[in-house]
């Protein structure tokens, strides 16, 4: 796996009272990420970033949904996400705060 790839997986966290309370009660955290990435490239991605470990990783393509543009129909671009779960004694934190 290319460094520079690993760098462009992951595209945003998903930050949702879902996600949130996934991430709580069962130490797994969503990301936004390529379309064409894969499970292995996106645990080293999650390893490499935020120096944790990974214990599973699950991913699920998400369909955009139609949207109206005025009078004309239009649809949103699919996209990937990835709900990777972490070792016992591993954290994310996005917002900072130490």
């Amino acid at each position: 796996m290319n460094a520079e790839r690993l760098t462009k997986i992951l595209l945003a966290p998903l930050v949702s009272e879902k996600s949130t309370r996934l991430a709580d009660n069962h130490r797994q955290f969503a990301f936004k990420v390529l379309r064409d990435a894969t499970k292995p490239e996106i645990r080293a991605a999650v390893e490499k970033m935020f120096d944790v470990t990974v214990t599973n990783v699950q991913v699920a393509n998400q369909r955009g949904k139609v949207k109206r543009f005025g009078q004309t129909l239009g649809r949103r671009s699919d996209w990937k996400k990835a709900y990777v779960t972490l070792a016992e004694g591993s954290d994310i934190d996005f917002m900072g705060a130490e």
